[in-house]
């Protein structure tokens, strides 16, 4: 556990997805955390939500692929997707060695701004990820 990485500044989701502001108030990234990419394993595939894309918080918009298993991508928050990582089609091992950085998956345009404010900080995150054995 100690080894996992939870990156303060970041909200967290119960389905193990980080969320990031940026320089933009209205726009966040998306990705898996540290705790599920070593839960999945290595990851081979990743089916990202498409440019334009409506997510909707709650629900799948799309699916990450390991060598031990597939799991849906949860949307932590709602609103339209403004950006996807092309990179992780050549490259989805970057999920694995680099979840808070070159393995981001997509970022929203936020329908609901409070949605963030909702979401785990990395202490209550930490707690979770340990509640279930990490």
């Amino acid at each position: 556990m100690t080894d996992l990485n939870f990156p303060d500044g970041l909200r967290y989701s119960a389905e193990h997805e980080w969320v990031a502001r940026t320089d933009d108030d209205s726009v966040v990234r998306v990705g898996v955390t540290d705790f599920a990419q070593d839960s999945l394993g290595d990851v081979v595939y990743v089916d990202a939500p498409e440019l334009g894309d409506s997510v909707t918080a709650g629900e799948s918009c799309g699916e990450v692929e390991s060598t031990k298993s597939v799991s849906d991508l949860i949307a932590p928050v709602s609103g339209e997707v403004v950006a996807v990582n092309e990179s992780l089609e050549d490259a989805p091992e970057s999920i694995n060695s680099s979840p808070y950085g070159d393995g981001w998956i997509y970022d929203v345009r936020l329908s609901d701004p409070a949605e963030v404010d909702a979401l785990m900080d990395a202490p209550a995150y930490r707690a979770a990820a340990e509640s279930e054995g990490a």
